[in-house]
């Protein structure tokens, strides 16, 4: 492969046993927030880590931003590249690039929380591959808004994936597509376990090339996991780089992509694909297909919300019983504002239509 880098320090002799931690940042465009993402690691215990700043040739003063950091912070490595070439591989090439032991990929929006890298650093063991944390959820302005579930566990709990019946238990405590390691700022790994597989070229431009990795040495080679709990970090939200073309294709990225996985590496109609499909129908539940779908008509997207069709029948019909009636009780719904929704719900409850497709209308229905 042509090297794309315009400036990139090599690994000296023996450096990978130096540094213990490398904090991994790929970056596109982001100048306007990565100031306050190196501030919150510059308040660290930065003994014995480094700070790896891939910036994929943006085009804003990304590079003024962290250079006035490198300034007074000997640990941070600026890397440049000559072209935009997607997060998969970015990611790929800010590890490769790594000196530490232990990887902890972090985004150029997030903000660590004093003391996560000590708190962090305490939990490495070599006997872990993994160390999976959690966060807060924050608006545009970091202003706080919830704390994010991820895995029904206690802090400290350690999980074997050696076989197939502690993979399956693992995948079965998952609250949210984050225990299945999407989130790369709430995933620590050690590096050793990381270069295990090459970087799948199936999956590179499904935004999910790291959770591919991940799943193939869970099936091949096996994994310890240990959940760090937290929350370690605040994620910046109202701010995803992947909304280039719409919500529905935002969506399909999750969906298909985690399916797809899943599929891939374990098996159509496995216990991990059936709970990998279980945490996507918590993440996109169909009251957010009904409320995007009249929005979509209200605009007159119809494409999209022939997309979006697609997608519902692929997530939520799919496998289900009744599955021809729950689409087109969805459809017709979807035509109706969602102010309307109580209204029917309450319907339902007055009759006492609690069964089938009762059900899935109750469901459907609900406004958060």
């Amino acid at each position: 492969m042509t090297d794309i880098f315009q400036q990139a320090s090599s690994p000296s002799a023996g450096s990978s046993n130096q540094v213990l931690i490398s904090i991994c940042i790929p970056t596109y465009n982001f100048g306007a927030f990565i100031a306050e993402t190196l501030a919150s690691l510059e308040r660290q215990d930065l003994s014995g880590a480094e700070i790896v700043v891939l910036d994929s040739a943006s085009t804003d003063n990304t590079a003024e931003v962290v250079a006035s950091f490198a300034a007074r912070l000997p640990q941070l490595r600026y890397i440049r590249a000559d072209e935009k070439r997607g997060i998969d591989r970015d990611m790929a090439r800010v590890v490769a690039e790594a000196h530490g032991q232990f990887i902890w990929l972090f985004s150029a929006d997030d903000v660590m929380h004093p003391g996560a890298l000590a708190a962090v650093k305490s939990h490495l063991k070599e006997d872990y591959d993994i160390l999976l944390c959690s966060h807060t959820n924050c608006d545009r302005e970091m202003n706080f808004l919830s704390n994010h579930p991820v895995m029904r566990a206690e802090p400290g709990d350690v999980f074997n994936l050696s076989d197939g019946a502690a993979r399956r238990d693992y995948f079965g405590r998952a609250i949210t597509s984050e225990a299945f390691v999407s989130f790369m700022s709430g995933i620590v790994f050690k590096a050793e376990t990381w270069r295990a597989v090459p970087l799948n070229e199936r999956f590179v431009g499904s935004c999910w090339a790291h959770v591919a990795r991940f799943f193939e040495i869970m099936k091949t080679q096996g994994m310890v996991i240990c959940f760090l709990g937290g929350p370690l970090l605040d994620k910046r939200g109202e701010n995803d780089s992947f909304l280039q073309n719409s919500i529905v294709d935002r969506w399909r990225l999750g969906i298909e992509g985690f399916q797809s996985i899943s599929q891939e590496f374990f098996g159509v109609g496995s216990d991990e694909c059936t709970n990998v499909t279980r945490v996507l129908r918590t993440e996109f539940p169909i009251q957010s297909f009904l409320a995007l779908r009249f929005h979509l008509i209200r605009k007159k997207e119809f494409q999209e919300v022939k997309k979006l069709d697609t997608l519902f029948r692929r997530l939520h019909v799919t496998g289900s019983s009744g599955a021809g009636l729950q689409a087109t009780v969805y459809r017709l719904l979807g035509l109706f504002p969602p102010f309307l929704y109580p209204l029917f719900r309450r319907v339902i409850h007055v009759t006492g239509l609690k069964k089938g497709i009762g059900k899935f209308l109750d469901l459907a229905l609900r406004v958060r």
